[in-house]
């Protein structure tokens, strides 16, 4: 997975179509998501398209999440929200802005309001399970 850091270094020269096809090509590059790994548990509420966020812990205490969306775009802002704490510590997740990690890429403003009205959801998401596994 790329870092933010890298995405935005690339999304900064393109024009909206192109923005367009970048998160479409970063959706496409999540990790897999198991079918059976997709239910009501793993939902993600408040979200235009159906989101799901599922986290892992891995040997050396990392946090790692698979997601999934059925919809081309939201399943690349996924992307970027993971950029920003993929297989990072629970506290160095909690310790992450991510919504100011976000700010760069202007979301709001190149997508709908539909598309981008869920990011608050996934990002709490993310947080509880990184506070649930900080324990």
């Amino acid at each position: 997975m790329q870092s933010l850091d890298d995405i935005l270094d690339e999304y900064g020269f393109l024009d909206p179509d192109d923005r367009y096809r970048l998160l479409i090509d970063l959706g496409r590059a999540l990790e897999p998501m198991p079918d059976a790994l997709k239910t009501d548990a793993t939902l993600v509420r408040g979200c235009s398209a159906s989101v799901w966020v599922y986290p892992t812990r891995r040997e050396d205490g990392t946090l790692h999440f698979l997601a999934d969306s059925n919809a081309a775009i939201t399943k690349g802002i996924i992307a970027l929200v993971l950029s920003a704490v993929q297989d990072q510590s629970p506290a160095a997740i909690l310790a992450t802005d991510i919504p100011a990690a976000l700010a760069p890429f202007d979301l709001s403003k190149q997508l709908s309001s539909n598309r981008t009205q869920g990011i608050p959801n996934m990002i709490a998401l993310i947080r509880h399970e990184a506070e649930r596994y900080a324990r």
